[in-house]
């Protein structure tokens, strides 16, 4: 599993070509993402997130900077090289989905890394049953609904096994079963040593499901710790400059005096532990 490291990366949008001036959208971040890591890249639109996380499979080249795939400048790779190892699901599946069934939308991926037979058809087959889709191999995308085609977009990548997964705004116009599809996905994507890396604004999934988050504010890394870390009282003043909250459960302890309890389960822990 592949090692990632931003080392003083910057992106900046030009406007209209110019060389001078545009939009610093990444302002220089240096992060080391080690292998099997599930992390989660949290701030305000306009903060860099998306802008971060599609240096890591070229979709975008740095300004400055440089992005390492372990140890290998990912500017000597090609986006079809980089695709072998890192994996990334549109926040707009409608970006990314173009086939004319659901078939062949997840077939495409691992098609072009070469699978063919037995093993193309049973990465199909355990991504679509991953997602719920296995039923709808011969709909057109555009039949299903905005959230069935998140999920459609997420088991085109899942198809293809990559060793990093990186999800964009994976939860959003979900419904619980849809979230707990995604939850589900992660989760297993960890036990099989896959880093696991996704933009979102939903702070309890985040909370819960990742055990690393970093918060970014201005094209800047902010803050970067653990759920416990980031969402403990000390940390609020950030995350209220970025625009973010913390958790309910995460407040609900600082109020009872149980210290940092980012998730249900950590405050039940602490409730109990409190009462006996």
């Amino acid at each position: 599993m592949p090692e990632l490291n931003l080392e003083g990366l910057v992106h900046v949008y030009r406007e209209g070509g110019v060389r001078e001036g545009g939009v610093r959208a990444v302002d220089g971040v240096d992060l080391r993402i080690g292998p099997g890591e599930r992390l989660a890249i949290i701030g305000q639109n306009g903060s860099g997130k998306s802008t971060l996380v599609r240096h890591l499979n070229g979709l975008l080249r740095p300004t400055a900077g440089r992005v390492l795939v372990d140890g290998v400048d990912a500017a000597r790779m090609t986006v079809a090289q980089l695709a072998r190892s890192i994996g990334l699901v549109f926040q707009d599946p409608d970006r990314q989905i173009f086939a004319g069934s659901v078939l062949a939308e997840v077939e495409y991926g691992p098609r072009n890394l070469g699978h063919r037979g037995q093993k193309l058809r049973s990465a199909v087959e355990t991504a679509l049953a991953a997602v719920g889709l296995e039923r709808e191999a011969r709909t057109n995308p555009y039949d299903l609904g905005a959230s069935r085609r998140k999920l459609l977009a997420l088991a085109s990548v899942l198809a293809m096994e990559t060793a990093v997964l990186v999800l964009d705004e994976p939860t959003t116009g979900q419904d619980e079963r849809g979230v707990e599809r995604v939850r589900a996905v992660i989760e297993d994507a960890h036990r099989d040593g896959r880093t696991v890396i996704a933009i979102s604004h939903d702070m309890r999934f985040v909370a819960e499901g990742f055990e690393r988050i970093v918060v970014m504010h201005a094209g800047r890394i902010v803050l970067d710790g653990s759920p416990e870390q980031v969402f403990r009282r000390d940390s609020w003043s950030t995350l209220e400059s970025t625009f973010l909250e913390p958790p309910l459960p995460a407040v609900i302890g600082e109020r009872l005096g149980l210290g940092s309890t980012p998730t249900d389960a950590s405050l039940i822990r602490a409730l109990a532990q409190s009462s006996a």
